[in-house]
């Protein structure tokens, strides 16, 4: 159990540190960042391209970790936590469902705020981390 317990703390605190690498540096363009919740093939195609991306570096980091540290993680383990993190990422990232979720528990307000913080990229950016931390959870226990 205790195995289980550091496998899920450092696959956690790489996801976290992959995600802010992968979601402001490294995995996602501009052109994506403004594309990527646009109706048809043209969206579909900045946010696949951004999951990619944002995805290839989750795993580089995640690899080096898991290597470096000599962690007892499993393939299918790895395969549902990156498989739910993508699937979860590219949902969010299409944005409607982070407003729909606002705007249905009562944040509406939030959900429009622009100062002094973006009410939508700072919920976006918590059900992200909330994700992660499942991601986390599915690696450290199959």
């Amino acid at each position: 159990m205790l195995v289980s317990a550091i496998v899920f703390a450092v696959v956690a605190a790489t996801f976290y540190a992959g995600h802010q690498v992968a979601d402001h540096v490294f995995g996602q363009s501009d052109k994506q960042a403004a594309h990527k919740a646009a109706p048809g093939w043209d969206g579909w195609r900045h946010l696949l391209g951004h999951i990619v991306a944002y995805h290839l570096v989750v795993v580089v980091m995640l690899t080096i970790a898991i290597v470096a540290l000599d962690l007892p993680v499993t393939g299918v383990g790895l395969a549902a936590g990156v498989g739910f993190s993508a699937v979860s990422h590219a949902i969010l990232d299409r944005r409607w469902p982070v407003r729909w979720l606002l705007i249905h528990t009562g944040s509406a307000d939030f959900a429009d705020r622009q100062a002094p913080i973006c009410g939508m990229y700072l919920a976006d950016q918590s059900l992200h981390a909330a994700c992660l931390w499942v991601s986390a959870l599915l690696i450290a226990c199959i």
